[in-house]
């Protein structure tokens, strides 16, 4: 007999805008394209829990309306209609404007001084779709949490010392996003742990890197927050201290701005936490490692070292997770990438064969079954 199973899937949906409003405009419409190749692709591989990346919203997750909207005119239409009645929008650091200037002198402004990059509240957010309970009153998050405060954090420096000023250092919090322990209860009355986030991507750099570095330290939380004894300096927005309670089931998940063999950044960040035996081995590096062929379709990539099976990412590139820890056990795994010449292409690219992110996104959906 099969064990009981349920699907863990994250997806850079893409649904990020140049201003705010204007992606509630388009789905007001009920039939704009590229919300509409989205939920075809999460229609066809059904998740019981989905992680949204790139979703814009109003920032401080009170005005549900995007999402409303999404779910019930994009993904419960038609024949493979899918239902997700627990939902959330994650509040998010991104387009927030900090009160003193991040980079320098002179007055903030956004984008460069957002506590995340952004051009306004909201945007580049993140939601949390299950069709399981989720336990919002066990629900941790670390989104104010200040990198300054986490020991031995790789802060950005010049040849005359710290990029940020103390003042910076003040107020600026690790994440560029949030962190989100989000606690599901699954139809066994087992509880598992939803750790969320979209990391800062390694790019739009100086010398400092200080985009790099806020991306090692953000994998970094996690990491020290599934380790007994490792996450003691930890304090949530609730004022609560320490990392994962010993013995909890866990899946992190997300696009971690992160390849462990080629791209930007530092990579033994992502090596670190993806060799850390606290995580499923098959899954992270092993014969469960979520894969696909349509990396094989992309042109253009003959600098990149890692195997295009894995790759998430329309520029050659793993960067999107679902990585269960060692408590659960995984039964399958994929990345949701057609090659150009299979049915469904037409999600992923033109007619001429090249990447299209306006068809769906630049990234890939990924998933993982696991026993429960």
């Amino acid at each position: 007999m099969s064990p009981l199973k349920m699907r863990v899937a994250t997806f850079n949906v893409a649904l990020d805008r140049a201003r705010p409003g204007q992606l509630a405009a388009e789905l007001e419409t009920g039939n704009h394209r590229q919300p509409g190749q989205i939920a075809r692709i999460v229609q066809h591989i059904r998740p019981d829990v989905l992680l949204m990346n790139e979703f814009d919203h109003d920032g401080d997750g009170l005005d549900d309306s995007h999402l409303r909207l999404f779910c019930e005119d994009y993904l419960a239409v038609g024949e493979r209609g899918i239902e997700y009645p627990y939902r959330y929008l994650v509040p998010t650091n991104t387009g927030l404007l900090a009160p003193v200037a991040l980079h320098g002198a002179g007055s903030p402004a956004l984008p460069a001084d957002g506590l995340g990059f952004g051009t306004f509240h909201g945007q580049y957010g993140f939601a949390v779709l299950s069709r399981f309970p989720l336990l919002f009153e066990q629900m941790r998050s670390f989104r104010h949490f200040l990198w300054q405060d986490m020991p031995g954090a790789r802060l950005p420096m010049t040849a005359e010392g710290s990029y940020y000023s103390a003042e910076a250092l003040a107020v600026l919090p690790l994440s560029s996003k949030s962190h989100l322990d989000l606690p599901v209860r699954l139809p066994s009355g087992r509880v598992l742990h939803l750790l969320a986030c979209h990391p800062a991507p390694p790019i739009d750099e100086g010398p400092e890197r200080r985009n790099s570095c806020r991306n090692h330290d953000e994998l970094r939380l996690w990491h020290d927050y599934i380790r007994p004894g490792r996450g003691d300096y930890l304090v949530d927005d609730a004022g609560g201290r320490g990392g994962l309670a010993l013995g909890s089931d866990f899946v992190i998940l997300g696009d971690l701005n992160a390849d462990p063999i080629d791209g930007d950044g530092f990579r033994e960040g992502i090596q670190t936490l993806l060799a850390d035996m606290v995580l499923n081995r098959s899954v992270a590096l092993g014969r469960l490692r979520p894969a696909s062929r349509g990396g094989f379709g992309l042109r253009g990539m003959s600098a990149r070292r890692g195997s295009p099976r894995f790759w998430t990412h329309s520029q050659g590139l793993r960067l999107d997770y679902v990585l269960p820890g060692r408590s659960l056990q995984a039964l399958a795994s994929g990345v949701f990438w057609q090659p150009p010449s299979q049915s469904g292409a037409e999600l992923f690219w033109n007619k001429r064969g090249w990447p299209e992110r306006s068809a769906s996104s630049d990234h890939r959906l990924v998933w993982v079954d696991i026993a429960i």
